[in-house]
């Protein structure tokens, strides 16, 4: 089984999740308040810029990818079970959308940038879904865009090239006019996230 998360990292996601949240609730001017089903309000210091590498090879940022409603996730293609089913489920909760006229773009970012070059991230992304975008880039690039996100990641090298990596697990969504609005656990199905996206979508 894949290591998903150590227990420091853990403490420290919920930390910063629960702190921005107190830091920023003001539900009053949050006109998505409606929509969401964490308790992280809009406007934290969540999300950002960055600069990492497409599956053409082209130096992209935020700007380019992030043109429409976004779900974001950090994971890297050898992980044996745990990011399969997780772009899996945001690949079908993009289905769900499409089936009631709004559209999202996934997006899955690697933190294994040593194994994931452009052509196998793409070619993931790709077997994941026809809309899925795979990001990779180098170690500071890759490092950089985690932090954005306060993402959790560390491999276990070893001496063969399967090794793992420990990475939070969390999916984010962007809105290109407000950056990043909620973001999803694992245990959230396709469909309960087409429905939260969806009001996103129909509020902005």
């Amino acid at each position: 089984m894949s290591r998903i998360i150590a227990p420091l990292a853990v403490v420290t996601a919920a930390v910063v999740l629960g702190g921005t949240w107190f830091a920023t609730r003001n539900t009053s001017d949050d006109q998505f308040a409606q929509c969401r089903a964490s308790a992280v309000a809009g406007g934290t210091s969540i999300g950002g810029p960055f600069e990492l590498v497409s599956a053409k090879g082209e130096t992209v940022t935020d700007k380019d990818v992030i043109t429409e409603p976004t779900m974001i996730y950090f994971g890297y293609t050898f992980c044996p079970d745990v990011c399969p089913l997780d772009t899996a489920r945001n690949a079908e909760a993009t289905d769900f959308l499409a089936e009631g006229g709004q559209s999202m773009t996934p997006v899955f970012i690697s933190i294994d940038p040593n194994r994931d070059t452009p052509e196998v991230v793409g070619d993931y992304a790709f077997n994941m879904h026809e809309k899925m975008i795979g990001l990779t880039g180098s170690a500071l690039q890759v490092k950089a865009a985690s932090q954005a996100y306060r993402t959790y990641y560390k491999a276990h090298p070893g001496d063969d090239e399967y090794y793992l990596v420990d990475h939070s697990t969390f999916s984010y969504l962007v809105l290109p006019k407000y950056g990043f609005v909620e973001f999803f656990r694992r245990d959230v199905t396709a469909e309960d996230m087409a429905k939260t996206v969806g009001c996103f979508i129909d509020n902005s």
